[in-house]
């Protein structure tokens, strides 16, 4: 892999050109940043930007004051390539709290190892309505901690569109692990987003399973790649099936 290339067509495909990730949400292009006014109960933020010493405080300054007038906080997405180098401490300055650092890994489909399976007695089963959902949103509770009210919210209103897979991996009947994926249309990248397992079904390969069977969806709908923002954690897992990384991504929240 081309992985100054690849980079590029990511940031041109992915961010610069983004699609909404709802139904009602909607991406804004203002001067040289670019980002999301999610639908409601979904996802503010900044995608991209293109900037330098002399206008970046003042791009921050206008994100804040629109988001703020909105009501509510929002993120801003920066990536370890983006300029100027030292935009995340104007962040900060900013009032932005850092959270942890995660790996962009990117993998082109025909290049990955697809033939991994969930472990003997857990079946995974597609996600189409709401009482998946809900088995989605408890499995994340689990994984990750915290509230799932927005993810709840957030999938049902992607499930009415076909730009979203999620499925869920039971063991019986009780959901151990879960993930989803964004399918952008017209773009070349598939997203995967929120695989998490629960801590007593860890290291079985559930999660390998789980990348494994939404990179097939990925592959057969024409999708060229499939990316990550991976945590340490996940990232061995990635390395192994054939994902590499490209750059970090740390998101900076601002509460508003």
């Amino acid at each position: 892999m081309d992985h100054v290339a690849v980079l590029a067509l990511f940031d041109r495909d992915m961010r610069e050109s983004a699609r909404p990730d709802a139904p009602g949400a909607r991406v804004e292009r203002v001067g040289k940043v670019v980002r999301q006014v999610g639908a409601d109960k979904g996802w503010n933020g900044v995608l991209w930007s293109d900037l330098d010493e002399t206008n970046a405080d003042a791009a921050i300054a206008a994100q804040v004051r629109f988001f703020s007038g909105l009501g509510g906080g929002f993120e801003w997405k920066l990536y370890g390539h983006d300029r100027p180098e030292d935009l995340g401490q104007r962040l900060r300055a900013a009032g932005f709290t850092a959270q942890p650092e995660e790996t962009l890994m990117i993998a082109e489909l025909g290049d990955l190892t697809l033939d991994a399976e969930p472990p003997e007695g857990v079946r995974l089963l597609p996600v189409t309505d709401r009482a998946g959902v809900d088995l989605v949103a408890d499995v994340h509770e689990q994984a990750f901690g915290g509230d799932s009210t927005r993810l709840r919210h957030q999938l049902l209103a992607q499930l009415t569109g076909d730009t979203v897979v999620a499925v869920v991996a039971l063991a019986g009947d009780v959901p151990v692990s879960a993930a989803r994926m964004e399918l952008p249309p017209g773009a070349r990248f598939a997203g995967l987003w929120g695989g998490g397992t629960v801590e007593a079904w860890r290291g079985r390969g559930i999660y390998r399973a789980l990348v494994a069977h939404r990179a097939r969806v990925a592959a057969d709908r024409g999708y060229r790649y499939v990316q990550v923002d991976a945590s340490s954690q996940s990232r061995p897992v990635l390395a192994r099936l054939g994902f590499q990384p490209l750059t970090t991504t740390t998101p900076y929240f601002y509460e508003g």
